[in-house]
């Protein structure tokens, strides 16, 4: 192992979902309308902008990322979701697990007790197949908090879920009746 890539993985792993998550303007990127860009083009803007980016090091960050926060066909890349900018990922309609989870933090719960679950800056609220994942996601924000969501309620009430392929559940929103709180952790 290269640990010249191994140190790397964090910083590129922040970049690439930088600029395939939110921003790809920043560098001069154009997402074709389902999130995609050509690895030629992504590996020569970063060049181009100071973040000089090996093909080996974009498809090694791509293989170890625990989340599959990125997905490669043939020459192409994309975020597997958690956009901020307009892209339709073409994922088909899914019949959810009865339940799904959201991992979040206490100071948060009053909005969701009044709201629900908003997508906030993305297209889609996440959600989770198990808890673990779910704790994780919240975790990243300070002391978690898991939600559970009656998805299957939600579903035969005609909301729609998609399943990303790495795993994330997404739907438009969560309105608060399908919740069940928990105490924080």
């Amino acid at each position: 192992m290269d640990d010249r890539r191994t140190m790397k993985v964090p910083e590129l792993s922040r970049y690439l979902s930088k600029h395939l998550h939110h921003q790809p303007e920043r560098i001069g990127l154009t997402l074709d309308p389902a999130g995609w860009v050509e690895i030629d083009t992504l590996l020569a803007a970063a060049a181009a902008h100071g973040f000089p980016v090996t093909r080996a090091d974009l498809d090694h960050v791509v293989a170890v990322n625990d989340k599959q926060r990125f997905a490669v066909e043939g020459g192409r890349i994309r975020a597997s979701q958690g956009h901020s900018v307009e892209v339709a990922l073409g994922l088909p309609p899914a019949t959810p697990p009865p339940f799904l989870y959201h991992g979040t933090v206490a100071r948060s719960l009053d909005a969701i007790r009044a709201e629900g679950l908003r997508p906030m800056d993305r297209h889609d609220v996440h959600l989770s197949a198990d808890r673990e994942t779910a704790t994780r996601a919240g975790a990243r924000r300070g002391r978690p908090v898991v939600l559970a969501v009656d998805a299957g309620a939600m579903y035969r009430d005609g909301h729609v879920f998609h399943v990303s392929a790495n795993g994330v559940w997404l739907t438009a929103a969560v309105p608060p009746r399908y919740l069940r709180f928990s105490e924080p952790r």
